[in-house]
């Protein structure tokens, strides 16, 4: 029988899973099932330390069979046979099947007989029958089970992986994100999923594959290329390789959920354990505190200063406010971690705490009891003790405090009194000076009051007979010693401003004065000595004159500017006389002018040296101009008639190229009579060039006396020169090809009329074109059209009769040898060729061969035209 069939009591497996009875197994669908079914049986058979190799061979004799199902179910089966007879086979595979119908599965058209023969179809089968049963009938998911509980168990785990949506168990694993998904969910440090891709099935199945069989022990039951290359991978071999999974990661799970069973009861024992420790050492501590605590509150010693009774009232505060707060908590939290400790050890079957020797709850309330005793009427002691410093305290801390403000107040005022900083200070510093210190004399005026005050604490501190009034009197008097100084020396400070004030402002007045003239003095210079070092460029004698007019003017103004510049520095001069008359230290500059006198006069003499050179340029730059106007006027009249003249014998050579008569001879030497004519003018445009070259060097760059430029010149009587050379050579090329072509006069007349008429709309102009005008220039010579015109009309070689010459030589052969060549040409020919010629490559080539034919075509170019 070639097919078979399974069910199972359960139902478990579909209608549409069962395999088709009629059709033979699909032959992609078998190999995958064959690498898959062996890589399962074998993940179970190494347990016992055996496997298969061949899934139709080795299950055969029924004996790793049985051992396969001992493995799986965790049972011992029937003893088998031995034997190597095949009675023997077929008893170890029915013990087998006996053991699977036994696990509620119903075999149908399987029999031993088939499994001991080989079959291929019934042990895949059979071996799908065993996975179903074992590895896929007891999975259960959300109240489904087998086929459906493992798919929905597939779904919930790849539901938060928005590219993977299984549906089934062929084509929804093909791009491989499935599998990966799965590893990811349960053991993310395995797979970066993030850099995978959808159309990247081959590394995604891959992936998967390798880290299942490396990390997972699952191994590789599938190949990519099967998977990939198959329409709908068989469905079976999926969902065998998918249970794996699924059996890897439910039994990590139930190991886990026991180990957090035992971690739950461990951790109830540390935290009650943790809780009973934390209760010793907070009794502990508490007790410890409230032990150093009591002798300090009970302790009624007076202090000798009010700060320090102060420091005493606000160490108590702190303790109140600080130390003892925590405590309070500490001793309540105390009472609660106590209860509740009680509370989880009777929850929990434990037996009840018992704390140590001393530390009961009764025990540290008893010394909270003696702490709070000690400290009843310490905070009223402390106020009481205060009180009675206050008094002397607050005087003395009084007198402290006004005479630290006076002294900070007083520190260095004297050295700024007794200061002679007026005397090299501006006229604005002066008067800023002035405004500070009127400002401070009032602020010495409301400073009075303060030392009246300061004397009276004094004088009333002695007659309290305060402890220290010796180091106090001694202040006191240095204080009013110093402020009668500051008095004296604001007086004087105060004479000396008002006196260095008067005589600045006379100086600045002049200062501004001497500003206001010396700018636009300087201006003036400054543009002077711009102007006259201005460089000018002219191109004409009117040019020049105008600027030597406007020099003359410039003159004129310079006695009227030195009365000026006198006038400014007479200004300084009075300055100078009134600093040194009152000994006004006068290290300062003009705050209203840069300018200083010795600038002025330097300035002033360069102006003068300048205006003597400006003369002698203005004169010389004249003479130039005259010079470089004649030059223009020798240089036009040469041009003017040169210009024309080539113009002329251009168009005459155009008239004779067409108009030409008689035999070619007679045309070349009418023609080279004509070139020497022209070539005789050359004289004259050497003439001319020496002239330009004059211009150039004067940098003359415009010539209203010409409209013709050397350029022009030069490039007329280069064309010139070219013309009738092309027409020489012309007609030499003309004599040339009628020789060697054998063209009569009457033939090159004909062509030339023709030329000369040549109509562009002729049907076959285009054919005429491509041979005349290969490169397509749009141009057509005359020497072109004879080389068309006797081609057409005279019989040349061509590559075709080269070639036919070759065969010959060949003997009628499709190639050559280099012996039938030196046979036939002469020697250098020969060996021209022979070096030319390419290896024959024909079916009937010989060594030695060579190609006359491509040789050919290559002497004429590709072909013939």
């Amino acid at each position: 029988m070639d097919h078979y069939d399974s069910h199972q009591t359960n139902d478990y497996m579909q209608p549409e899973e069962d395999w088709d009875r009629d059709l033979l197994l699909d032959p992609a669908w078998e190999k995958q099932q064959r690498k898959t079914f062996t890589a399962w049986c074998n993940s179970h058979l190494r347990k016992a330390g055996t496997q298969i190799e061949n899934i139709d061979e080795d299950f055969r004799d029924g004996l790793k069979l049985m051992l396969l199902l001992e493995v799986i179910s965790g049972e011992r089966l029937p003893k088998p046979e031995r034997g190597k007879m095949r009675v023997h086979k077929i008893s170890n595979v029915n013990k087998a099947l006996d053991f699977i119908a036994s696990k509620g599965v119903k075999l149908v058209s399987i029999g031993a007989e088939e499994i001991v023969d080989g079959n291929a179809k019934m042990t895949l089968g059979m071996i799908w029958t065993i996975i179903l049963r074992f590895a896929i009938q007891d999975i259960s998911v959300e109240e489904t089970s087998a086929k459906e509980g493992l798919l929905l168990w597939c779904q919930r785990k790849t539901a938060p992986y928005k590219n993977v949506n299984i549906q089934n168990f062929h084509i929804s694993w093909k791009d491989g994100l499935g599998f990966c998904a799965l590893i990811h969910r349960h053991r993310p440090e395995l797979i970066d999923y993030g850099k995978l891709r959808k159309d990247d099935p081959y590394t995604n199945l891959n992936t998967a594959f390798d880290v299942a069989e490396r990390f997972l022990d699952i191994p590789k039951m599938l190949d990519a290329e099967d998977i990939v290359g198959t329409a709908r991978p068989d469905e079976k071999a999926i969902m065998t390789y998918v249970s794996s999974f699924y059996h890897a990661f439910s039994g990590a799970q139930k190991a886990e959920t026991a180990a957090n069973r035992i971690c739950k009861v461990l951790a109830v024992n540390q935290e009650n354990e943790q809780l009973m420790e934390d209760y010793e050492r907070l009794a502990s501590d508490l007790l410890e505190w409230i032990r150093r605590t009591i002798p300090w509150l009970e302790n009624r010693a007076p202090e000798n200063t009010m700060h320090a009774m102060q420091q005493k009232l606000e160490d108590f505060r702190d303790y109140r406010r600080l130390h003892k707060p925590p405590k309070v908590q500490e001793k309540c939290q105390l009472e609660i971690n106590f209860n509740t400790l009680q509370t989880k050890l009777r929850l929990s079957n434990r037996p009840a705490f018992m704390p140590s020797e001393g530390k009961m709850i009764s025990d540290i309330n008893n010394a909270w009891g003696g702490l709070e005793q000690a400290e009843k009427g310490y905070e009223e002691w402390m106020l009481n003790e205060i009180r009675r410093m206050e008094r002397l305290d607050h005087l003395a801390e009084k007198f402290r405090q006004k005479a630290c403000i006076h002294e900070a107040w007083t520190d260095g005022k004297e050295n700024m009194l007794q200061k002679r900083d007026y005397e090299t200070a501006s006229l604005s510093e002066i008067k800023a000076l002035l405004k500070k210190h009127e400002a401070f004399e009032s602020d010495l005026a409301a400073h009075q009051d303060r030392v009246e005050q300061i004397a009276a604490i004094a004088q009333e501190l002695n007659e309290l007979d305060y402890y220290d009034s010796p180091s106090m009197n001694a202040r006191c008097q240095k204080i009013c010693d110093q402020w009668d100084n500051l008095g004296a020396l604001t007086q004087k400070r105060r004479e000396a401003l008002e006196r260095t004030e008067k005589l600045l402002e006379t100086i600045d007045q002049l200062y501004l004065e001497y500003a206001k003239r010396a700018a636009p003095f300087n201006n003036w210079m400054e543009g002077a000595m711009e102007d006259l070092q201005d460089t000018f460029i002219v191109h004409t004698i009117e040019e020049i004159q105008g600027l030597s007019t406007a020099h003359e003017q410039f003159k004129a103004t310079l006695p009227e500017a030195d009365k000026e510049r006198q006038a400014i520095l007479g200004i300084h001069n009075e300055v100078s006389k009134i600093a040194q008359t009152y000994h006004v230290n006068m290290s300062g500059t003009n705050p209203y002018s840069t300018i200083s006198p010795q600038e002025i006069n330097s300035k002033w003499d360069h102006v003068r040296q300048l205006v003597p050179r400006r003369d002698q340029a203005l004169m010389e730059e004249h003479a130039r101009q005259q010079q470089n106007e004649r030059l223009r006027k020798q240089f036009a009249a040469q041009a003017n008639v040169i210009g024309p003249w080539i113009q002329t014998k251009m168009q005459e050579i155009g008239r004779i190229s067409i108009e030409m008569h008689g035999t070619l001879e007679d045309q070349l030497n009418h023609l080279r009579q004509y070139e020497k004519s022209i070539v005789n003018y050359k004289p004259k445009i050497d003439q001319l060039e020496g002239d330009h070259q004059q211009i150039q060097e004067a940098l003359i760059f415009d010539n209203k006396h010409t409209n013709y430029t050397m350029e022009h010149i030069r490039v007329g009587w280069e064309q010139l020169l070219t013309t009738i050379a092309r027409t020489i050579n012309e007609v030499e090329n003309q004599i040339l090809t009628r020789d060697a072509k054998g063209i009569s006069q009457e033939q090159m007349n004909e062509f030339r009329n023709s030329f000369n008429h040549f109509d562009r709309g002729e049907a076959e102009f285009a054919r005429i074109m491509g041979i005349v005008d290969p490169n397509r220039l749009g141009v057509v010579t005359f020497q072109a059209f004879i080389d068309f015109m006797s081609r057409e009309t005279t019989d040349t070689d061509t590559a075709d009769q080269v070639m036919a010459s070759f065969k010959v030589l060949a003997g009628d052969k499709n190639y050559i040898t280099a012996e039938e060549l030196r046979r036939e040409l002469p020697p250098d020919q020969a060996e021209y060729c022979i070096a030319r010629m390419a290896p024959y490559m024909g079916h009937d080539a010989i060594p030695g061969a060579l190609d006359y034919m491509s040789f050919s075509t290559a002497l004429y170019g590709e072909s013939d035209l």
